[in-house]
C-alpha cells in the first residue's frame, strides 16, 4: 500500500490554460527535495479545475497521465474559489496543505520554507502568506484590498496584513475540520483561530500576472462584505446562537410587554379607550418579534447540537494529549 504524501498542494484553476505547463513544471522543481525517507511521494498536486471553458481541462488529463505526483479534478460547472478550493482539501491526503493561487502570481518557491515553520514550530499550526513587495500595477487592486485587510483584521480580531494571499501551508488536522461556503476562502485564518489554531505571518514573492486576466471584480467585494458579516456572526455566536437572538428577544419583549402593562392599566383602572391607540399596535408587535426571536435562538440551539453530535464533529482541534502517568 503506497503511504501518503508529506504535503498537498491544492490550486483552483478557472480558465488558466496558458499558464497550466509552467504552472506544474514550476512546482514540480520547488519540491524536487521531496520525497523523505517515510513517505514513497513526498508530495500531491492537485489542480481542481472549476469549470474552465477554455480547454483547461483537456490539458489537465493530457498532464496527469504523463506525471505521477500530479492529480486532477474537473467540477461539472463553475462554483467559486471557495468550492473548489473544498473539492481539493477533501482529496488532499498529505500531512501538510499548502494552497496557492493558479496564475503564477505567488512563487512555488516559497513552499519549503512555509512547510519548515510547520515542522520546527509544533505550535504553529497555519503559515499565511504577506505579499510585502506586491506586483499589482493597478491601484484600483491595490488600495482596496488595504482596505479589505484593515476591516476584515478589525472584525475578526485576527490581525494579518495581506487576507487575500492565496499562499498559505496548514496542518491537515486543521484544514480537514473547516467548511467553505461563499466566499470564506478569503476568511480560512479567522475560521482556523476560531478553533484555536495558531497562525503566523511570513512575507513572500509575488509576481506581476503573465498570461490571462484576472477573475476578480467589484460584484466579489460586495461578496465578502455579506461573509464577513456571517463571519463576524459565527466567530461570536456560533455555538450559542440564544444569546444572539435571545438578548434581542429580551428588549424587545420588555418593551412590548410593559407597553402592554400600561395600556392594561389605563383600561381597566383609568377607565380610557384604547383600540384605537397606536401604542396597542406596537406593544403587540413588539412583544410578538420578541417572542419570535426567542424562539430563533432556542431553534439555533438545537441545530447547532444537531450539526456536532450525530457525525461527532468537535468544537476544537486537539493538539496533544498529555500524558501525567
Amino acid at each position: 500500500m503506497n503511504k501518503p504524501p508529506l504535503i498537498s498542494i491544492v490550486i483552483p484553476l478557472f480558465n488558466e490554460v496558458d499558464t497550466i505547463p509552467r504552472l506544474v513544471a514550476a512546482v514540480g522543481a520547488a519540491l524536487e527535495t521531496y520525497p523523505d525517507s517515510k513517505h514513497q511521494v513526498g508530495f500531491e498536486l492537485i489542480l481542481v479545475d472549476d469549470g474552465s471553458r477554455d480547454g483547461s481541462r483537456q490539458a489537465l488529463g493530457k498532464l496527469q497521465a504523463e506525471i505521477p505526483w500530479l492529480k486532477c479534478l474537473s467540477l461539472i460547472r463553475n462554483y467559486g474559489q471557495s468550492t473548489a478550493l473544498q473539492a481539493g482539501f477533501d482529496a488532499a491526503q498529505g500531512q501538510y496543505i499548502v494552497t496557492l493561487d493558479g496564475d503564477l502570481q505567488n512563487d512555488p518557491r516559497d513552499i519549503p520554507a512555509l512547510i519548515e515553520i510547520l515542522q520546527n514550530q509544533p505550535d504553529v499550526d497555519m503559515v499565511s502568506g504577506w505579499r510585502k513587495d506586491r506586483q499589482d500595477a493597478a491601484l484600483s487592486r491595490k488600495l482596496p484590498s488595504q482596505i479589505a485587510n484593515a476591516l476584515i483584521s478589525k472584525v475578526t480580531k485576527v490581525p494579518l496584513h495581506d487576507y487575500g494571499c492565496a499562499l498559505k501551508a496548514y496542518r491537515a488536522r486543521v484544514i480537514h475540520d473547516l467548511r467553505l461556503y461563499g466566499e470564506l476562502h478569503r476568511f480560512i485564518p479567522a475560521l482556523a483561530a476560531e478553533v484555536g489554531a495558531k497562525i503566523v505571518e511570513v512575507p513572500v514573492r509575488h509576481h506581476a500576472r503573465s498570461a490571462g486576466v484576472s477573475k476578480y471584480g467589484l460584484d466579489r467585494t460586495v461578496r465578502v462584505m455579506l461573509d464577513l458579516l456571517w463571519i463576524r456572526f459565527t466567530m461570536r455566536f456560533l455555538h450559542r446562537p440564544i444569546h444572539a437572538f435571545g438578548s434581542i428577544a429580551l428588549v424587545l419583549l420588555t418593551l412590548g410587554l410593559g407597553v402592554l402593562g400600561w395600556l392594561a392599566f389605563d383600561k381597566l383602572v383609568l377607565g380610557q379607550a384604547i383600540g384605537g391607540r397606536p401604542l396597542l399596535m406596537l406593544g403587540v408587535l413588539l412583544t410578538l418579534v420578541g417572542a419570535q426571536l426567542l424562539a430563533v435562538g432556542l431553534i439555533g440551539e438545537l441545530l447547532i447540537r444537531i450539526y456536532h453530535e450525530p457525525k461527532g464533529r468537535r468544537q476544537y482541534i486537539l493538539r496533544e494529549t498529555i500524558d501525567i502517568t
